[in-house]
């Protein structure tokens, strides 16, 4: 048996009746019986292989068919093997959207998440406020994020802020507020509806490109497995594939922190002492029982936040799992010193109750790529259109640090774009990367790390690769309109000049 060709389905449609309408990697193998075997016999055995390699693929998206070459002669024939097109790997804010767009758009997509749930830093990490899709007046982020957002809201009886009210420099104002555990239920039900194969509690820990395709080993939960595809695209919030490609990436001496989201309640502020309270906490800190660092607005701003409370965690680090880790336990700790404090040394905090608490700590910065561009702090701050501007971005210049944040507001009228080469790591084949490790320099990137300009990163990276797979290319070498187009079909809002 020989293998004589790789294309792509859609040039062998008439051959392949059927299998369905998705685009998708096709390898052809020319085979001949030997004496004594009948077709039967290849059928049985291209079965068991068919079953071996699924098993070792983790996928039931490969398939086999197997077509005579000549009308008549049952001697000779060949097989069609089948592969999916497209690896999601992180099921965060970008990934969940870059393997919807995929889907829809009519590629095999496999998503790949290491935890038990979608949504990443909106969900586990419960920053429930997934950026601005307004700006100055009009809304600049949609499509399929912005419908997973809105019908999130809808489900859950929610309301949508009054965008028509300029935020000025209180850019929260515009921020959408939703329930975390919604969204995740319906982003695994919208992926599940697209086709979207889920797989979680997997992790790559091999990748390689040859042949013109991605041969990525994952580990799980009692697997171990291969998976070809033909687009790779790198979610993971960490530019963890595409180090693991061996492609460069890029990180600061020293990270941001993160933030552990919680809520406390059951105290009765009224009667809490706030001289005395301050005298209890600064002592607390003096004594090293809390960390003055670790409040962004010291414990009276703790009290006052409502519910929606947060500890500032230092060096907050999620790429190994030794150093996440380390970053949920440190939080946690905090958090537990902070209940004590209260209970046992603030009069009128005796009955605080903790009543929720994330299971992760949101992590804000840690690797971004190098990109065939990197984006600049000027480029953000000054709007720049981008000739090959995909989405756009829309937050304050947001580096927090051991004092907590100041924003830095854009000047009104300023609409910054995303350019799709800052998707693409620079040197690579068929890798797109989307979302917080977009290649930028660290001020841009404290901007475009929100969800909002995520999701539409996800989807620009999702469009660009569906075009590469059905065209057999790279994702630089597909026409921008043509991705603009299907971006467009998909509801997604497109930069242009003069916004």
């Amino acid at each position: 048996m020989n293998k004589i060709i790789l294309a792509l389905a859609f040039l062998t449609a008439p051959l392949l009746a059927s299998a369905d309408d998705h685009t998708r990697i096709v390898e052809f193998w020319k085979c001949e019986l030997k004496e004594g075997k009948e077709a039967s016999d290849v059928e049985a055995n291209n079965k068991k292989w068919l079953a071996l390699t699924r098993k070792t693929a983790g996928s039931e998206a490969v398939n086999s068919y197997m077509m005579t070459t000549i009308v008549g002669d049952q001697s000779k024939f060949m097989f069609a093997d089948v592969y999916p097109d497209m690896l999601v790997v992180g099921g965060g804010t970008a990934g969940v959207i870059a393997a919807l767009q995929a889907a829809r758009a009519g590629c095999r997509t496999i998503l790949v998440e290491n935890g038990s749930m979608l949504g990443g830093t909106m969900t586990v990490g419960g920053v429930a406020f997934p950026g601005l899709f307004h700006a100055w007046g009009r809304q600049i982020i949609a499509g399929i994020g912005w419908e997973l957002v809105t019908d999130t809201v809808k489900f859950d009886d929610g309301r949508l802020p009054d965008f028509s009210i300029p935020t000025g420099r209180s850019h929260p104002r515009h921020q959408v507020r939703i329930n975390p555990n919604i969204y995740a239920l319906l982003a695994e039900e919208k992926c599940l509806q697209a086709g979207v194969e889920l797989r979680y509690y997997e992790t790559p820990v091999k990748a390689e490109y040859t042949e013109g395709r991605w041969s990525i080993e994952v580990v799980g939960k009692g697997t171990r497995m291969t998976t070809r595809c033909k687009q790779l695209i790198d979610c993971t919030g960490n530019g963890y594939m595409t180090a693991l490609a061996g492609y460069p990436v890029l990180r600061e001496d020293v990270i941001q922190p993160g933030s552990l989201m919680f809520k406390i309640g059951e105290y009765d502020s009224r009667s809490v002492d706030q001289k005395l309270l301050r005298e209890k906490y600064e002592e607390a800190v003096k004594d090293g029982r809390l960390v003055l660092k670790e409040f962004r607005n010291r414990i009276e701003g703790l009290l006052q936040s409502a519910g929606n409370n947060i500890h500032h965690i230092s060096d907050a680090d999620s790429t190994t799992s030794a150093a996440h880790t380390a970053t949920n336990i440190e939080s946690r700790t905090t958090l537990l010193e902070t209940l004590r404090f209260l209970r046992e040394e603030v009069p009128g905090c005796e009955k605080t109750k903790l009543l929720s608490m994330q299971p992760e700590t949101a992590v804000r910065e840690t690797y971004r790529v190098e990109g065939e561009y990197e984006i600049t702090e000027s480029d953000y701050t000054s709007g720049k259109l981008f000739d090959d501007a995909v989405c756009y971005s829309f937050y304050p210049i947001d580096v927090h640090d051991e004092h907590g944040v100041r924003p830095e507001h854009l000047s009104e009228g300023t609409f910054p774009t995303v350019p799709l080469r800052a998707l693409v790591p620079k040197s690579s084949k068929n890798l797109l990367v989307a979302g917080r490790c977009v290649s930028s320099d660290r001020r841009a990137n404290s901007a475009l790390r929100v969800q909002a300009s995520c999701m539409a990163m996800g989807q620009a990276a999702g469009a660009a690769a569906v075009l590469a797979v059905a065209r057999n290319t790279t994702p630089l070498e597909v026409p921008l309109k043509d991705i603009r187009t299907l971006l467009a079909e998909h509801n997604a809002i497109l930069p242009e000049a003069n916004a």
